[in-house]
This record gives C-alpha cells, sequence and structure tokens, in this order.
C-alpha cells in the first residue's frame, strides 16, 4: 500500500456523489467472484471506465479485479491499515505492476518491433561478407571513413576535443551523425571491429526506437493500440526508409530520422495532453494551468528542445525540416485563437523548447564549430517567427477579429522575415540557396527524381517506395484535413502539417520520402484498422467512433484500451476461424507489395559477392606488392568507388576522381594510354558488368570479357595484370611491366606468350610485334613469370615489372 492508492480512492470519493455506492459494489462483486467482468457489476461504462482509468480496478486477462481491496475498504470505513512487512509489499508491487501491463498490446508492439528489425536484415549476408562489414551503396563509407578517423585522434568516448578540433569533413554538414558514430564505437572499445559493430547494427537499433516513437506518437493520437501496432508494422515495412535505415547501412538518414520522430513525438504530446484536459469539459484557463503545472510537460519541452538542436546538426538539409514546425506554429495558435485557449499560455512549453534548441544549436556552432552559420541559426528564426505569430494570435483573440485575416498575417510575417534574413545577412542568404541548389537539383541519382516520376507511371512511384499504404495514408489525410478545420485537434494538425509538407518535398524529390514515410505510417496504420472494421473483422478505431464514449479522464501514462482508454475489452483480439484468413487478405493487400519491394530495393544498393572477392584479391595483391595510399587507389564505377577503396586502403572520404574519369576510362579503345594519363594516381581498376551493349574495342570488353589478354580485333594489354577476374567483375593493377626487348630478323614478327591464372580461370596472354629494322622487337607485358617468346624463354621478376625495368632476350 502507498500513499499515492489511498489518495486515488480518497479523490475518487470526494469527487462524486455516488463515489461510496460505487466502491462498494465493486467490492462486493470482488469479493464474490475473485476477478468479474464489467456486466457483474451494475455501473455504467463512464463510471467503470473512470475505475479503470484512474487504477481502482484493474484488468487482468479479460477480466476486471480491484486493484487493492484493503486499500479501498479502509477509506470506507476510515479504519488505517497495517504497514505490510517488505516481502509483502514486494509481492503487492509487483502484482500492481502485472496488472498494470497489457500483456496483449506489449506482446503486439514487441512482434511489430521485431518486424521492424527483420525488415532491414534482408540483405545480412551481403552485408557479412568474407570476414567484412560491408555497408549497401556509397554513401556509408564515407561515414565509416570519419568515424575511423576520430577514433584514430581520440583517446577515448570522453576525449570530446576531436569534435571541437574537428576538420571540415566532420563539423561542417553532419557533425552529429559523425560524433554519435564515433562515440558509440568508442563505448564499444575503439578499433575496426567496434566500428564495424557501429556501422551494422546502429541503424538497425535506431530503428527500432524510431518504431517505438512512431508507436507512442500514434496511440497519443487515436487511444487505440492496434492501431499503434498497425503504423509500427506500416513503418517497418515502408521500402525506402527499409533501405535507408537497413543492416550497415550508416548514413546521415538514421540520425535525421530518429530526432524528426523524437520531434514528432514530443510535439504530439503536448498537443494532446492539453487537448485532453479541455475535453474534460473544465474552462480552458483551468485546461491551460493544469498543463503547465503538469511536471512532464517542461521534461517533454526539455527534450522537444534537444531533438531540435540534433536535428539541426544531423544533417546538411536540416533547416527543411523545421519549415513544417513553423507552419505548425502558425495553424496551432490560429486553432487556439478559435478556440478561445490562449496561444501564448497553450504554446509557451513548445516557445521554452524552441529557445532551449536554438541555444544548444548556436552553441554548438559557435564553440565547436559545427554546421554552418545560417543553417545553426534556423531554430532562432523559426523562435522569433513563432514569437510574433504568438502575439499576434493573442491579439486576434482579444479582439475577436476573423481568424482568416491571421493566417494572411502569418504569411505576410513569414515573407518578411525571410526578406530581411535576405538584406540582413546577404552571405548567409547566399549560402542558404547554394544548399537548396544542391539538394534540389543535383542530376544523375536514382534518388533525385520524383516520387510521382513518369519513369514509373506516376501512379506506381509512391507504391515502389512507400508501398501501397500509401493511397490508404491520403484517404486518412483528407479526414485529417476536414477534422481539424471542424474540430480543435492539434494533434491531428501537427501530423497533416508534416505529411501534407513533405509529400511536396518528395513530389520534388524522392529522397524525402523517407521522412514522409514517419508521420504517413501514423495515418496508414489508422486507415488499416478503419479498413479490418469496414469488413467487420475489428472493432471500429477510436477516432472513428461515435461520440458517446467518454475519453475525457484519459490521461497519457494511464492505461489505453482499443476502445479508447474505458478498458471494457481487450485492447487487442485475434479473430477466430475463417476470420483470420480474411484478416491475411486485408493485410497482404496493404502490406503484400512492400513484402516485395523491400527485399528488391535493399538488393539494388547492396555489393554482391564477386564484388567483395575482388576486394579481397586487390587487398591481398596491394599487400604482397607492399603498396599504400595513394598507391593502391582502386578506380571504379563512382558508385563502387568508395566501398573499394575503404576495404583496400582506407581512403573513402570522396568519389569525385572516379565520377570524372571512370566512364571515359571503361568506354575508350586504348586502355594502356591511360596509364599515362593515371600518372601514378591509380593503382586498380575494377570493371562490372553493365545492362547496356558495349563495343568490343572498349576498356570494358578488352578487361572484363577479355581478361586484358587480347582478342580477334585488339592486342593484349601491357600495363594491366589481372588479380581477380569472374563473369561479373573483373579487378586489375595497373602495372609500369617489364620491357621485353628480343632480338630477331627485321621485318619478322616475334609472338610473346604466357599462360595465367587468376581467381580460378585460366587464360593465354600473347602479344604479337614486329622485328624493327634494328633487330629488335620491344613489347611490355604486365605480369612476372616466365614468358615463351617463340622458342626462347624470358623470365620477368617483380622488380623489373614495377619498376619498368627492360629484360634482354638475345638469339
Amino acid at each position: 500500500m502507498t500513499a499515492d492508492d489511498l489518495e486515488t480512492v480518497q479523490e475518487f470519493l470526494d469527487e462524486r456523489p455516488d463515489g461510496e455506492t460505487v466502491l462498494e459494489a465493486v467490492l462486493a462483486v470482488d469479493a464474490d467472484s475473485g476477478t468479474w467482468t464489467f456486466d457483474d457489476v451494475d455501473l455504467d461504462s463512464g463510471t467503470f471506465g473512470e475505475l479503470v482509468s484512474c487504477g481502482i480496478v484493474t484488468k487482468v486477462d479479460d477480466a476486471y479485479q480491484v486493484a487493492n481491496p484493503a486499500v479501498v475498504e479502509s477509506v470506507l470505513t476510515g479504519e488505517e491499515l497495517e504497514e505490510p512487512t517488505d516481502d509483502r509489499k514486494f509481492a503487492v508491487d509487483l502484482d500492481r505492476f502485472l496488472n498494470s501491463v497489457d500483456v496483449r498490446a506489449l506482446t503486439a508492439l514487441l512482434g511489430s518491433l521485431l518486424v521492424v528489425a527483420i525488415a532491414r536484415m534482408t540483405a545480412f549476408r551481403s552485408v557479412f561478407q568474407h570476414g567484412y562489414v560491408v555497408s549497401p551503396g556509397n554513401d556509408p563509407y564515407y561515414f565509416r571513413y570519419w568515424m575511423r578517423e576520430l577514433m584514430a585522434t581520440a583517446s577515448g568516448p570522453l576525449d570530446y576535443q576531436v569534435l571541437v578540433d574537428a576538420p571540415p569533413g566532420v563539423s561542417g554538414v553532419q557533425p552529429l551523425s559523425h560524433a554519435t558514430n564515433w562515440f558509440l564505437a568508442e563505448l564499444l572499445g575503439g578499433g575496426q571491429g567496434a566500428a564495424g559493430t557501429v556501422a551494422a547494427w546502429l541503424p538497425i537499433a535506431a530503428s527500432i526506437a524510431l518504431g517505438l516513437a512512431i508507436y507512442k506518437m500514434t496511440v497519443l493520437l487515436t487511444r487505440d493500440v492496434r492501431v499503434g501496432v498497425a503504423s509500427v508494422l506500416v513503418f517497418a515495412v515502408t521500402p525506402i526508409n527499409a533501405v535507408y535505415t537497413g543492416l550497415g547501412f550508416i548514413d546521415h538518414q538514421l540520425h535525421q530520422y530518429f530526432w524528426l520522430g523524437i520531434t514528432l513525438v514530443t510535439v504530439t504530446w503536448l498537443a494532446v495532453d492539453l487537448q485532453r484536459r479541455l475535453e474534460g469539459g473544465l474552462e480552458p484557463h483551468t485546461c491551460v494551468r493544469e498543463h503547465l503545472q503538469t511536471p512532464m510537460t517542461w521534461i517533454v519541452a526539455l527534450v522537444f528542445g534537444l531533438s531540435i538542436a540534433a536535428g539541426i546538426h544531423a544533417w546538411g538539409g536540416s533547416p527543411l525540416l523545421l519549415i513544417p514546425l513553423a507552419g505548425y506554429i502558425g495553424l496551432r495558435v490560429s486553432m487556439d485563437a478559435r478556440a478561445e485557449v490562449s496561444p501564448t499560455l497553450a504554446n509557451l512549453p513548445l516557445l521554452i523548447g524552441l529557445a532551449i534548441g536554438s541555444a544548444l544549436s548556436l552553441a554548438l556552432h559557435h564553440c565547436w564549430g559545427w554546421h554552418a552559420e545560417f543553417v545553426a541559426t534556423t531554430p532562432a528564426l523559426v523562435l522569433g517567427g513563432a514569437v510574433t505569430v504568438v502575439a499576434l494570435s493573442e491579439l486576434w483573440r482579444r479582439f475577436d477579429f476573423h481568424i482568416g485575416g491571421l493566417l494572411a498575417f502569418e504569411g505576410i510575417v513569414a515573407a518578411g522575415g525571410l526578406y530581411a534574413f535576405k538584406r540582413l545577412q546577404p552571405t548567409n542568404w547566399a549560402e542558404a540557396m547554394a544548399r537548396v541548389d544542391d539538394l534540389f537539383f543535383r542530376e544523375g541519382m536514382t534518388e533525385t527524381i520524383s516520387l510521382f516520376s513518369t519513369e514509373y507511371a506516376v501512379f506506381f512511384g509512391p507504391m515502389y517506395q512507400l508501398g501501397m499504404g500509401f493511397y490508404v495514408a491520403l484517404i486518412v489525410l483528407g479526414w485529417v484535413i476536414w477534422r481539424v478545420y471542424r474540430q480543435y485537434e492539434p494533434g491531428w494538425l501537427l501530423v497533416g502539417t508534416y505529411t501534407g509538407y513533405l509529400l511536396v518535398l518528395a513530389g520534388i524529390q524522392v529522397r524525402f520520402a523517407g521522412q514522409l514515410a514517419i508521420p504517413l505510417a501514423v495515418l496508414t496504420g489508422l486507415g488499416f484498422v478503419q479498413l479490418l472494421s469496414v469488413v467487420e473483422l475489428a472493432r471500429t478505431p477510436v477516432p472513428f467512433q461515435s461520440s458517446d464514449v467518454s475519453t475525457g479522464d484519459a490521461r497519457d501514462g494511464e492505461p489505453v484500451a482499443a476502445d479508447g482508454g474505458q478498458a471494457l475489452e481487450p485492447s487487442i483480439v485475434l479473430p477466430d476461424g475463417r476470420a483470420i484468413g480474411y484478416l491475411l487478405g486485408v493485410g497482404l493487400l496493404v502490406f503484400g507489395l512492400s513484402l516485395i519491394y523491400v527485399p528488391g530495393l535493399t538488393g539494388d544498393v547492396t555489393h554482391g559477392k564477386a564484388k567483395i572477392e575482388a576486394v579481397s584479391a586487390i587487398d591481398d595483391h596491394a599487400e604482397v606488392v607492399n603498396q599504400t595510399y595513394p598507391d593502391n587507389y582502386v578506380l571504379s564505377e563512382w558508385g563502387d568507388s568508395r566501398m573499394y577503396n575503404h576495404f583496400v586502403n582506407g581512403e573513402s572520404r570522396g568519389y569525385r576522381y572516379a565520377q570524372n574519369n571512370y566512364q571515359a576510362f571503361r568506354t575508350s579503345s586504348n586502355p594502356d594510354s591511360w596509364y599515362d594519363r593515371f600518372n601514378g594516381r591509380v593503382g586498380y581498376v575494377v570493371v562490372s558488368e553493365v545492362d547496356e551493349e558495349v563495343s568490343s574495342e572498349s576498356a570494358q570488353a578488352q578487361l572484363l570479357e577479355q581478361y586484358g589478354a587480347g582478342g580477334s580485333e585488339t592486342d593484349a594489354l601491357a600495363h594491366y595484370q589481372a588479380v581477380f577476374i569472374s563473369d561479373r567483375v573483373a579487378a586489375f593493377a595497373v602495372v609500369p611491366g617489364a620491357t621485353l626487348e628480343v632480338s630477331g630478323e627485321p621485318g619478322t614478327q616475334v609472338t610473346v606468350k604466357k599462360d595465367v591464372s587468376a581467381s580460378g580461370k585460366s587464360f593465354t596472354y600473347e602479344r604479337e610485334v614486329a622485328v624493327r629494322d634494328n633487330g629488335r622487337a620491344i613489347v611490355t607485358v604486365p605480369y612476372i613469370g616466365n614468358y615463351s617468346v617463340d622458342n626462347r624463354t624470358a623470365t620477368v621478376t617483380e622488380e623489373e615489372l614495377m619498376n619498368g625495368r627492360a629484360v634482354v632476350l638475345e638469339e
């Protein structure tokens, strides 16, 4: 027994005229039956729901019981209870804890989070190959490079000075992402093993945490755990998000998605907590005062502020995600004014959180040099605009002006603020415009096309990237717009604002569909459960239920059931018999395409077995010939460049050289001419199979198909030594080559041959050269060992090959 138990029962008794009768009724049925159902007690649903919500009655499996009969009886009789022993106190506390946990909801949540993890591990075998942790794609190796560099500089996880004196590659664009990766790797002991563990598993851990945030946000909005679980499942199998946060995909996305989720769930909590209090029927001023007096309000505001500062320093385009927040605040204060709620007091926690985030963002910039100044200043700009519109809305509310005028005036304020920023900070404005240009007008990458690209017939692009649930979410978004237009729904306003804004961004570039997937999961989850209810496979989700179910007494942190907090029915119930088949059918209708697209999209960015075998062969060769960077730089298709160089030489910071040169090299008809152009810059080249038709004279064909040994229309190459060959990938060391000088009759042909074996494949390297007038034939060869020169033998050593020495062969 605790003082809180006594206080709860006493408050119930004091607040209700029939409180004594109600408590005696539940005590009587509890004494007779131990556990019982709602039908066993003569109470209306509202009263019973209040008993459950305040914890006097608890749910046990599918039945109910009084949580602590002795406490209830003590309050009714006025007698004091004996203080229980420590063992008894522990048993009571444990029993209360178990009774307070919704086992069905918890099991479903854990199951859905497991799906989040599994959906991101479809490429498990591709990530863990040949003892390597092979991150998919190209960009993750940029983050792995800086994680390695920071680890090499730092003395441990507490050596934050490496973040203060960090090079521009760390501090300039994604400082928090790099700092988080490094810190976690140091916590795991440092070294390449720890770095590989972070690279592999941090995306999974961040996705699970984001799934929890989505669940919490959804339950706050809907008061329906079924919708919460459905939303997590939708998020789990959203293709584009599953790819960008898949196993090994350590990039800025996992950080920005996580902090965006924290921002959304904290703002949702602040909005919903006030809304629930207003639904209780008290005066708005009283509700706002209670909201501000709750300690949790300020804890959530603090976390919100931290999420703003973290999000702004997580990636280069972070100011873009503050635009919908600014829009939400502008619409929110209008909603407050319409509902006769003080916009100043209602949004005070939000403003305090923004102030905290602004201060931290600027402090990290000025003290540690993180990010560009215009980026670090963005939260402060949003804060300034928020204070302005809050003051305007307060004025509008006091003078009872039309809300439409307030919205128009807010637009003028936003435009004026941007104009002032441009005039007063021209340098920062120019830098911001350059960043916008970089984000929106880059070409040549699949992520830069529109979500509604004609390449996918407009309609199929969203299905491919976001799943079939996208169109379910659009219908629910229409309901959200209607709802916020008619009622005081600040929580749904937040979801609608972010969804609409991110939908526009994704329409410009599909890369923003990953962020869109977060609020979209809430809408899709609600639509999915409603779809099940339409076909009579589930109860109607709470937001769509009729208003006769009172939910005004529900409070965050108390049991939330699928019927809106009344706990009159189990939170989650699976249908029986044939209905299970129907449930699976509807589930496949919504999720089926995603289950196909997730492995497909993931497979598009993973590196196959042949590429990693090429990595291993190149690494072994470089070790044998004692080559280090830059002598062992690997030239490949630019999308693979960082991966090859990460494992061979550790220099995976950029891919510009490959992007500027590889295509021209691949299509060249004279690969040997590139040896001089490389000028010692390239140690290895890798050619991979392409879908397009290639000329038989191109370097692509000469290396991948002919292994550099010549064909019917081309000669063998002088500077490319095969170290790995397969049907799809071939890797060659770029070598000076040894020059054979062979004597012979002028005008005759000399044939040079050598049997070569590389990665289990054997072929014959063969060159024919004419003897010059001076009686000498000169030919450069790329392999060590014995060469057959007509009826003679020439031997090339490694020292001669790697230094371009001449090997003279006389008659």
